[in-house]
């Protein structure tokens, strides 16, 4: 019985802190983090520091991504493809480095409705972070995951850019 009430207490504590992002929660965000901003309602293009990024979302299925187009597929060498992989377990940490259309993507992929607005510009910062670091760090913050590659381990600096932080 003790048991139950504490499982009890513990489920309704944990769904009052449901977050229910939205879409109009998503624009301001984008709005705030963002140098031009271009679109709405579930489809957003922006650009910060020179870098495109392109959130998606789909409420009916509780989905959203946040992709930054980085190179051509054909450009890349097996260098390249073996360092985002290896990045993808040790360096890219809540954002991966992903192939689709014959582009090489910095993507983060997240339910919809769960994500607070921090989470949010967090997401924007890594997938930034990500494709402005493709080639050198191969990472989306300076938190490296131990048995990464002999250059994250030297601790490379991040390429220093100003980027916009969204107050939650």
């Amino acid at each position: 019985m003790r048991h139950t009430f504490l499982l009890a207490a513990l489920l309704i504590t944990n769904l009052s802190f449901s977050q229910n992002m939205s879409n109009s929660r998503l624009d301001t965000i984008f709005k705030t983090v963002s140098d031009t901003i271009q679109g709405n309602n579930g489809r957003w293009q922006f650009i910060i520091n020179d870098i495109p990024i392109i959130c998606v979302t789909d409420v009916n299925h509780n989905r959203m991504r946040i992709i930054s187009p980085i190179i051509a597929y054909s450009k890349l060498n097996e260098e390249m493809k073996t360092n985002a992989l290896v990045a993808n377990f040790h360096t890219a940490l809540d954002v991966k480095y992903a192939i689709s259309e014959n582009l090489l993507w910095s993507v983060f992929i997240h339910p919809l409705k769960e994500l607070t607005e921090k989470q949010v510009a967090d997401a924007v910062k890594q997938v930034y972070l990500a494709h402005v670091n493709f080639g050198t760090t191969y990472s989306s913050t300076p938190l490296v995951f131990p048995g990464s590659n002999e250059k994250a381990n030297k601790k490379e600096v991040l390429k220093k850019k100003t980027f916009k932080t969204h107050k939650a």
